[in-house]
Order: structure tokens, then sequence, then C-alpha cells
């Protein structure tokens, strides 16, 4: 599986694959342990370059321990519509990686704008090179998906891949054009949140189904599916930022306050608390600083708030479930209603 310009040789001895521990989602990955392996070794072997800090950066990010759940979708919802994949060989497998380097590609380039330093527990790629070569390399991540979308040779992959990457360009302007917007209402926050992380689950399952072949209503259940499972692994996110811990995240506390980010626990809570309370969470969003972070969520956590974010994850979770129905019953739409079942219960 080469493209052009990429050597083929093997990731650097101090590279370090995703753990292969993956807890109660062991036996989901269990279902596509071939799939994934091979998708495991297909993205070192396109990170190769002859600019050595590419590699190095690329590397550096794409093995950080995730539990790449996005190429997960490509081979569960591939095989959840063909689960014997006899006519499209290993071009799952190749999509799946696409996944991964698009979403690598936007975590580089996120934590820039975010001025984020840690990420999954470790220090990010701008924290450790800066943040010129971590921008470049996004954007050299970006270039080889590309490379290897050419490879799968359906223009209707390439389409929904091009339009998707387009829009979550456009949702992170959206949302960096509210930093510090204490009065951002709560439809343009899903639109953000549709358009910055739910789209690329979105994409991920709905090229999944059509590479697989799948019947107009089954692609359309992964797309849907997609779109539902994204929205409430970030509703999740949110909530951890003001109900979860720093061991969990992987990253700190607060980070969302502290970037300006007014998201659906503190939008629910400016609904609910009175002036005084409310200045203070204006405050902390216009500053755009932690400082106010344990009255921020001592106010989050008495308002409801907290509830009323779980109840939404939660709601988004059970719509990705019940798109599942339209596909074929086996072991593999089942994994998927698992993992979006296991995407909330980080709710604690």
């Amino acid at each position: 599986m080469s493209v052009p310009g990429a050597r083929t040789a093997a990731a650097p001895a101090t590279g370090r694959a995703p753990s292969p521990d993956h807890g109660p989602l062991a036996p989901i990955y269990a279902l596509v342990a071939d799939d994934f392996a091979a998708v495991n070794a297909l993205i070192p072997s396109q990170l190769t370059s002859d600019v050595e800090l590419v590699e190095e950066i690329g590397h550096y990010i794409v093995e950080s321990g995730g539990k790449r759940l996005r190429p997960l979708l490509v081979l569960l919802g591939a095989r959840s519509c063909r689960p014997g994949l006899s006519t499209i060989g290993d071009r799952h497998v190749r999509l799946a990686a696409i996944i991964e380097f698009l979403h690598t590609a936007t975590l580089l380039h996120d934590d820039v704008v975010d001025k984020s330093d840690l990420r999954r527990g470790r220090a990010t790629a701008n924290a450790t090179w800066g943040n010129a070569p971590s921008v470049l390399v996004g954007d050299f991540l970006y270039s080889r998906a590309f490379q290897l979308m050419v490879g799968l040779g359906s223009l209707e992959i390439m389409s929904i891949l091009s339009e998707a990457t387009n829009t979550i360009a456009e949702g992170e302007v959206m949302q960096l054009a509210n930093v510090g917007n204490a009065e951002l209402t709560e439809s343009t926050y899903r639109e953000v949140i549709r358009c910055k992380t739910a789209l690329l689950f979105q994409a991920a399952a709905h090229t999944a189904g059509v590479l697989a072949g799948g019947e107009p209503p089954q692609v359309g259940a992964l797309k849907r599916y997609g779109l539902h499972f994204g929205l409430a692994y970030q509703l999740v996110d949110d909530w951890l930022d003001y109900g979860g811990d720093a061991a969990v995240m992987g990253k700190n506390v607060g980070d969302d306050l502290a970037e300006g980010k007014l998201t659906l626990p503190l939008i629910h809570a400016l609904k609910r608390v009175d002036a005084r309370e409310a200045a203070v969470i204006r405050l902390a969003i216009t500053k755009r600083s932690g400082e106010l972070l344990e009255q921020v969520i001592d106010i989050v956590t008495r308002s409801g708030a907290l509830d009323a974010t779980r109840a939404a994850a939660l709601e988004e979770s059970e719509r990705a479930i019940g798109a599942l129905c339209a596909l074929p019953a086996n072991a593999f739409r089942d994994a998927l209603e698992t993992l979006a079942r296991h995407s909330t219960s980080r709710l604690g």
C-alpha cells in the first residue's frame, strides 16, 4: 500500500504502538483484530518522509496511545454491512488509516490554536517542537490522507471526505470566533460541535458503508450513527471538563474555561443561576482564565447543569443506537451499539 512520494520503511524503533489493552472494549477490538493490526501497520509505513522532523512529529502524535475510535468505526461499519468483505479487499484498512490521518492532523492544528500543552497525558507536539512544525506536519498528514484517498478509486468517498474536512475547518474557525463569547447560544454551540467533532465520526461511518457497498438505507443508518455518536462523544468531553478529572481525561480539568469556550454545562448553568453567579461565569469566559475554575465548577454543579449535559449526551447516544436498526443483525452491529453505550460510561 504505497503512495506517491512515500517510502515504505519500517517505523523507527523509537515509535510506540497504541496500547493493546483496550479494557472493557477489548471484545470489540477483538472482532476486527486482524483489520486493526493491519491499520496499525499501515499508519507508520505511510508516515515516512525524507524530512526527519516530519517523521519524528508524525510518529509522536499518531502513536500517543489513543483508542483510534474513528478507524474502529470504519472497520465495524464496513463489516456490519458486509461481514465477509469479500469484494473490497484491504481497502477498508486504507480508509481507516485515512480517517486516522485526518483526525491526527486536526489534533495538531487544534493544539496550536488552543495553546494546549497536554493531550492524552503527554506533552503536545506544539509544546515539544513549537507551533510552526506542528502546523506544517498537520498539513503533511492532510496531504498524505488525500494521497491514500486517491488509491481507493472512489469519487463518492473523496467527495464525502473532502466536504467533511472543509466543514471541520469551518467549525474550528466558528469556535475560534466565539472564544470569549459568554452569550453563545445553545444552537450555535451545537453547530460548532457538529462541525468540529461529530462530522469526522459521521464521515468515518458513512464512507465505511459506501466502501462496503451497503444498501442506501444501511449507508444512511451508518451516517446517522456516526453523527449522533460524535455528538454524544463531544458532550461527554464537555461534561468531563467540569465533572471529571485530569487522570481520566488526559488533559487538564478546566481547559475549556481557560480557553474562553462556552460549552453546554455553562450554557445550561447561565439559564439556571442568579445574576451574581452568572456574572462569575461570564467573567471567567471573557477573561479566558482558569482562575475562577473552582467557583465555576461549584456553580455548575449546584445548578444542575451537569445533569442536563449528561442527559443530552445520553440522548445523542440513544439516537446513534436507534439508527442501527436499519443494519442487518450481526456481531458488528452489536459492537457499534456497545461502543455507543460505552462512550457515555465516562460520565461516571
